[in-house]
């Protein structure tokens, strides 16, 4: 194993020390806690939003709090879900009386602890609700999941719903948009090799040198098949041939989202949204605006996923929200 670490026991220890180090202005710890929260948090009279997981997927979740995104991001240790007393103390020190989103993806671990950091907080009359993301499109159930699995999607949920909140919606009202959000949008995702978790020390996963993965998910999880590695246009194709078999997109608007997983060259990332912006424009699909990165990673695993999302004019004014979040370009 090769990584610029000092103890695999303090990789989230240190990660989260330097990055508020760098984004002292914007972002705050909660002592004792693996949760980041909005320097300026709770805000008046606003709607909250925390969102979290096991970390290894930076940017998200820290890197997107922020005005106009989230509120709080709850760090569990790599790969696994933070804990409900994790995500309680993010609910408690949020929450302006107005209400808390949690925004979830759908992984067991953290849909069943971030339902009972809800049960805790009922107890403690503080209103809170939650939707689940679950925006991939290569396996019905995984093993990690009972249903589809929440992927870089999740990042246009925490953008929509944030810039809902921020104008001064009700809870009911930032539920309703972020789960119009997770409604119309659709992911799917590649690798070319494997991440090896800090504390395992071996690859999760072993792919031969002119093999591929399609369909799997953010921590290495199988995917609908593998493959001899093929072209960077058949790749995307093969992709998005699936996303658009699953939700009609014709004659819409979408929102582009292609994703680095960690160790993929943004020139690569580019040639693949090249094939994206031509497949979609042969099909009368426009694009409305397009992102191109780092979201949702996995460690260092090479490969990328794409998202689409389906845009209407509220969605359209929302994603153009200015927000703060010091990850979301």
């Amino acid at each position: 194993m090769k990584k610029i670490i000092n103890n695999p026991e303090n990789v989230l220890e240190e990660m989260l020390e330097g990055m508020l180090k760098a984004n002292p202005n914007t972002l705050k710890r909660i002592e004792g806690t693996d949760v980041i929260i909005n320097i300026n948090s709770p805000i008046k009279n606003k709607v909250a939003l925390v969102s979290g997981g096991g970390s290894g997927h930076e940017p998200a979740h820290a890197g997107f709090v922020g005005e106009g995104m989230l509120d709080g991001a709850v760090c569990g240790s790599v790969f696994t879900s933070p804990t409900p007393d994790q995500v309680f103390e993010a609910i408690k020190a949020v929450d302006s009386g107005k209400g808390t989103l949690l925004i979830v993806k759908n992984y067991t671990g953290d849909v069943m602890n971030f339902e009972m950091a809800k049960d805790l907080a009922d107890m403690e009359g503080i209103e809170v609700d939650y939707v689940i993301v679950n925006d991939d499109v290569a396996v019905e159930d995984s093993t990690f999941t009972a249903g589809r699995r929440g992927i870089a999607g999740t990042v246009f949920v925490h953008k929509i719903a944030g810039a809902k909140a921020s104008k001064g919606a009700e809870l009911s009202e930032v539920k309703a948009v972020a789960e119009k959000v997770i409604n119309n949008t659709r992911s799917m995702g590649m690798a070319l090799s494997p991440c090896i978790v800090p504390a395992v020390g071996k690859p999760n996963f072993i792919l031969a040198e002119d093999e591929m993965e399609i369909g799997i998910g953010i921590h290495g999880e199988p995917g609908i098949s593998r493959e001899k590695i093929k072209t960077a246009d058949e790749i995307v194709k093969e992709l998005l041939d699936n996303i658009l078999k699953d939700i009609d997109y014709s004659n819409s608007e979408v929102a582009v989202m292609v994703n680095g997983m960690g160790s993929t060259p943004l020139m690569e990332l580019y040639i693949a949204n090249n094939a994206v912006y031509d497949i979609l424009e042969n099909k009368g699909i426009k694009i409305y605006k397009t992102f191109v990165g780092e979201y949702m990673t996995s460690l260092e695993m090479s490969g990328f996923s794409i998202t689409l999302l389906k845009l209407d004019d509220e969605l359209k004014e929302l994603l153009d929200y200015e927000t703060k979040a010091p990850f979301f370009k």
